[in-house]
């Protein structure tokens, strides 16, 4: 296995990591992972050895490839890297790395600029669906720069809204994996549900919170986690996901009505740490759980009128827009985000 290996780090919306071409990586799987735990500097709670951030968030990688699929322009891995254990798991995807994923497979060749902007066709394997990137490409080439703004991250930068197609269900086999609006876990009423990313979406007041707590908070109320963490473990079954004990999956996210004119608040844990904000396809999650009548989510979201929804979530440092069209029998048809992404470093990285 080569020491040095080509790497692109960038960020994604409110997560960063390495982006490699899949070529460039060891095609076996154990050398492939072993090469990551290395450069991330993984298993130590701070990565002292490696690139990672100590932090799930900064410790990711998207693995690109141009695609042989029909109306696809490439094909996207994301790899979730474990800060303090040695594990690299596909059991999730990941949509703010795939922020970054258009800007570099256009940076790389694997897709022509088109014009000013560029739409970018990405089949996320870890799910098998599809989303569609739009990156702002003047004079034909990848821009970062621009006026768009999302929590999470400071300054302004080029915007690349991500639309998503045919979520419902990509890791459970369906939207509700158990059928049901609502099931009962450990005497908590809970809504499993995935619609991009596995979530077990439940009322803060119902582990004993408000919801409106902050992140450093909820990372050390163990009382609170320890119970989190047997819904976690009781549900995997359910939703088809089978043990998660040593999975990333599924997401637990608590909510409450919203306090910043948003749809509503959640605090998100990915799954063991509280997170700063809220993943990309967990934020679409719980927006679609806030339309299903019944559910947790619904009794305490704000929801507008229509068939085209803007509902904002809030979170521990801002909010996410989430863009939702129903139809005529108020299921979700489409939703799409808006992220940024920016290139931080272009070179080789070491193990």
């Amino acid at each position: 296995m080569p020491q040095g290996i080509r790497c692109m780090w960038m960020r994604g919306g409110t997560s960063k990591g390495g982006y490699f071409l899949k070529d460039d990586l060891p095609q076996d799987t154990a050398q492939r992972d072993a090469f990551l735990l290395a450069m991330m500097g993984s298993p130590d709670p701070v990565q002292i050895d490696g690139m990672g951030g100590a932090d799930p968030l900064t410790s990711k990688v998207a693995v690109v490839s141009k695609s042989s699929r029909e109306g696809i322009d490439v094909d996207y891995l994301f790899l979730q890297v474990f800060v303090d254990q040695a594990i690299v798991t596909d059991a999730q995807n990941c949509g703010n790395i795939l922020a970054g994923v258009g800007p570099f497979a256009i940076e790389r060749g694997l897709v022509a600029a088109t014009g000013d902007e560029t739409r970018v066709a990405i089949f996320m394997e870890n799910t098998g669906q599809v989303a569609v990137a739009t990156v702002s490409t003047p004079d034909g080439k990848v821009t970062y720069k621009g006026d768009a703004k999302i929590d999470g991250v400071p300054g302004s930068h080029a915007p690349v809204p991500l639309e998503f197609r045919d979520t419902a269900g990509s890791s459970c086999g369906a939207l509700l994996p158990t059928g049901n609006a609502v099931d009962e876990v450990n005497g908590v009423a809970v809504t499993l549900i995935d619609n991009g990313m596995p979530c077990v979406v439940m009322k803060a007041e119902d582990l004993g919170i408000t919801g409106y707590e902050d992140r450093d908070w909820l990372d050390n109320a163990s009382d609170l986690k320890a119970k989190i963490e047997d819904i976690r473990l009781a549900v995997g079954e359910r939703m088809n996901l089978g043990d998660v004990k040593e999975k990333s999956v599924p997401k637990m996210m608590l909510v409450a009505p919203p306090k910043n004119g948003g749809a509503v608040t959640v605090r998100s844990f990915i799954p063991h740490r509280a997170h700063a904000t809220i993943g990309v396809l967990g934020a679409v999650s719980v927006a679609t759980a806030c339309l299903i009548p019944g559910s947790p989510a619904a009794e305490v979201a704000s929801i507008p009128e229509g068939s085209r929804k803007l509902l904002s979530v809030e979170h521990p440092t801002g909010e996410m827009s989430c863009v939702l069209e129903v139809d005529d029998a108020g299921e979700v048809r489409t939703a799409a985000l808006l992220r940024t992404a920016r290139k931080l470093m272009d070179g080789v990285v070491f193990a």
